[in-house]
């Protein structure tokens, strides 16, 4: 099983900045799902920004969620908290 997510940060330029349950910090690019069924509604940045984590993962308040496994396999290491 992948680590999990047990904090997100969400940025201006529609990327998530995400710390796992492992102590990793990763960039997530949320650009290649704006223009695709719920996730348009993201593309307003107020909307965008709260994104909240949840169960390991994380959700919009709008319902929009993507699985923790996607979120860790898909992302960019950043660096590992210390």
């Amino acid at each position: 099983m992948n680590p999990r997510v047990i904090k997100v940060q969400p940025n201006q330029d529609y990327t998530l900045t995400l710390v796992f349950t492992n102590g990793e910090v990763h960039m997530f690019d949320v650009k290649p799902y704006l223009h695709s069924g719920i996730f348009q509604e993201l593309q307003d940045i107020p909307t965008f920004q709260a994104v909240k984590p949840i169960l390991g993962s994380i959700q919009w308040q709008t319902g929009q969620d993507l699985c923790p496994d996607t979120l860790y396999l898909d992302s960019v290491l950043c660096s590992s908290v210390p």
